[in-house]
């Protein structure tokens, strides 16, 4: 007897092909400078697009919100297109996809920031790297 892993199913208004799910993995391959998805992107999400459903990297929500090097970020219309590509290869091939919305907060590097702004004022700035 078949196990339901390979079933479609409904969440919400959408029908997923089947039960299985892509967790969010970073992949640090975004196009330089702007931090924006390139067709390497593209071809990762759309080799994976049986799925049922893919929940893509971790994507930044603003320049401040970055947590690592060349992670993709949602903020720009460069990017946005950039993604665009990935959903519509996605789409091409019945997948599903959804995007994790990231901002580290007051750990981002200064490294990570434009011309090496800090994010928390001096008082607080030792207790906020992670790295």
């Amino acid at each position: 007897m078949p196990g339901k892993l390979l079933n479609p199913v409904k969440v919400g208004s959408t029908t997923l092909s089947n039960r299985i799910l892509m967790a969010p993995l970073t992949r640090s391959r975004a196009g330089q400078p702007g931090d924006v998805p390139t067709e390497l992107n593209v071809e990762y999400y759309a080799q994976r697009a049986s799925a049922g459903l893919i929940v893509t990297e971790a994507s930044q929500i603003s320049r401040q919100g970055q947590g690592y090097a060349w992670t993709p970020g949602m903020y720009t219309d460069a990017q946005e297109a950039g993604w665009k590509r990935i959903v519509d290869a996605l789409h091409a091939k019945g997948g599903k996809i959804s995007v994790q919305l990231w901002h580290v907060g007051r750990i981002s590097h200064t490294l990570l920031q434009e011309n090496g702004a800090v994010l928390v004022d001096s008082d607080h700035n030792n207790q906020c790297f992670c790295f």
